[in-house]
């Protein structure tokens, strides 16, 4: 894909306000785009309506210095480091400075991807070129500013520029020893691509040909209120299943997705998605708008039950509820997927051959909540490992579980594999034992309707103590779950400080990363579907406060 890059874009700005703007420009100096994300539409309606997506970034100063309030010291020795790394390759010779000559006029950056042009190859048939287009679109918030920033570029070396006009309207192409940037001014905003023709059509945009606001489910996703503190980028598909097919299609390396996968996207309309920073970190969401009629499977609201039977030393969690019914609708779906169908009749026959039916022994019975957790260990099988894994499963439908707990009992007995009985606080545990190096798996019951599956020795025993102190109770889970959307479909839950010893001791990150890891305490999302149409997503990096 074609790329703007720092070092020549600079000189590009500078080109296209000295020369596209020139004196006209002294005739008005304020009352250009702050740089908030509230400016966004004005972007879009500068972008051709058939862009696949657009991003925008404000570039409002005290949107960004809300993050000044996190950071471990090795954190903010790296964002000083890359700061300086980002200046240093904004221009050749190092005199451009993005707080002193870009923030004081830059207001909010659109970047949108276009189709790739299309050429006239000998059969005199248009084609795609395979590469989409880049269309940059750069609010002008201080036109004076703006002005002595491109003349301070005036004498800038081993650039060259070109003025090409197009219905009325000046086009600049700043010419590099390596590529060309175009670029013009329309309506406050400074627009930039590395080909003519994303400016070309930007022209017709702005004079009177269909925007991306104007595109069908645009107005919808860039109307939506995230309800983001401090937001400091969005980014907006109008057509996800149009953008899908499109992208494949100017692709012809890309794997080619069977027709019947592509009509099972069509179930996703349009996504908005944003990230900004509030008091406890990084928070991300969205909200994925869906056609009802075709939507297979409804998320639904889960109490939350799971979350006491699990203990505070977890590590990760994900929970949620219903696995039967997305089972269902996976099935469903399969029917219409040639290749997902033979790979389901395949693990069906194959698990029949053991007197196991995957659709009712399986997925059948798990119609309540489900959780499933990484819990640390220091003993047996999983000793070096440090974790296991504990799966709870609450279900309607008992006996059928039971049935298949003594499916899978006598299928490894057969392999040599040892299954014992105890007893945990009354509770009847069965565990299945490799001589002499410990228990690899452990089920049972925690009450009537929850099933437990552990792997790992002591996992059991710690879920079905009667003095286990629960998940939902621990500072760390209520610290970083605390200020997500309480009545949703399910968790995602990690607490990094447990997990990063795992990490070091496994996958040592470089000293960079590791600062960064350094820097969070926990990851909490969750999910909701408060209708057929939409499913929304919240979820918090809680990052730790500078100190």
């Amino acid at each position: 894909m074609s790329k703007l890059k720092p070092k020549f874009l600079i000189p590009a700005i500078g080109a296209a306000v000295v020369v596209i703007g020139g004196i006209a420009i002294y005739s008005y100096l304020k009352g250009g785009p702050s740089g908030g994300i509230a400016d966004a539409k004005k972007s879009a309606l500068l972008v051709p309506d058939d862009a696949m997506v657009a991003t925008y970034i404000a570039t409002d100063p005290k949107v960004w210095s809300n993050l000044e309030q996190f950071g471990t010291p090795e954190a903010q020795k790296l964002v000083a480091t890359g700061l300086k790394s980002f200046n240093e390759n904004l221009s050749s010779d190092d005199s451009i400075s993005y707080d002193k000559d870009l923030k004081p006029w830059v207001g909010g950056v659109m970047i949108a991807v276009l189709p790739p042009q299309k050429v006239q190859p000998a059969e005199n048939k248009p084609q795609p070129s395979g590469e989409p287009n880049i269309l940059m679109v750069v609010g002008i918030k201080d036109k004076l500013e703006a002005l002595n920033f491109a003349n301070k570029l005036k004498q800038q070396k081993n650039v060259k520029s070109k003025e090409i006009e197009y219905k009325g309207q000046k086009i600049q192409a700043t010419i590099g020893q390596a590529s060309t940037t175009y670029s013009t001014i329309l309506n406050n905003h400074v627009l930039f691509s590395p080909a003519q023709n994303p400016l070309q059509q930007a022209i017709d945009t702005y004079k009177g040909e269909p925007s991306f606001l104007n595109k069908s489910g645009a107005f919808q996703v860039m109307g939506d209120d995230l309800n983001l503190e401090n937001t400091l980028a969005q980014v907006y598909v109008p057509d996800y299943a149009g953008m899908v097919k499109q992208l494949i299609a100017n692709n012809p390396q890309a794997p080619q997705i069977p027709p019947q996968t592509l009509e099972q996207l069509k179930q996703i309309k349009s996504v908005v998605a944003g990230i900004g920073v509030d008091p406890e970190g990084l928070r991300v969401k969205s909200n994925t708008n869906l056609n009802s009629r075709l939507v297979k499977y409804h998320y639904q609201k889960t109490p939350g039950a799971v979350l006491s039977q699990f203990p505070q030393d977890t590590i990760a969690l994900i929970s949620g509820g219903g696995i039967s019914k997305w089972w269902n609708a996976f099935v469903e779906q399969a029917k219409d997927t040639p290749e997902l169908n033979v790979m389901l009749q395949q693990v069906r026959g194959q698990l029949k051959s053991a007197d196991i039916d995957l659709d009712k022994d399986i997925f059948g019975w798990m119609d309540g909540e489900f959780g499933i957790a990484a819990i640390p260990t220091n003993q047996g099988l999983f000793k070096q490992i440090g974790f296991g894994a504990a799966f709870l499963f609450q279900t309607g439908d008992r006996k059928t579980a039971e049935a298949t707990f003594s499916k899978l009992d006598n299928l490894v007995e057969a392999q040599l594999i040892q299954v014992t009985q105890k007893d945990i606080e009354g509770k009847k545990i069965t565990e299945w034992q490799i001589p002499g190096q410990g228990a690899l798996l452990a089920h049972g019951w925690l009450d009537e309707r929850t099933a437990l599956l552990a792997l790992g020795d002591s996992i059991a025993q710690s879920l079905a103590e009667k003095e286990l102190q629960p998940l939902k109770n621990s500072p760390s889970f209520q610290d970083i779950t605390r200020t997500l959307p309480q009545e949703n479909g399910g968790y995602f839950y990690l607490d990094m400080t447990k997990a990063l010893p795992l990490v070091n001791r496994f996958y040592p990150p470089t000293s960079e990363v590791a600062a960064i890891l350094n820097s969070i305490r926990g990851i909490g999302v969750t999910a909701n579907s408060p209708n057929k149409s939409l499913t929304q997503m919240e979820m918090l990096l809680a990052l730790k406060r500078k100190e």
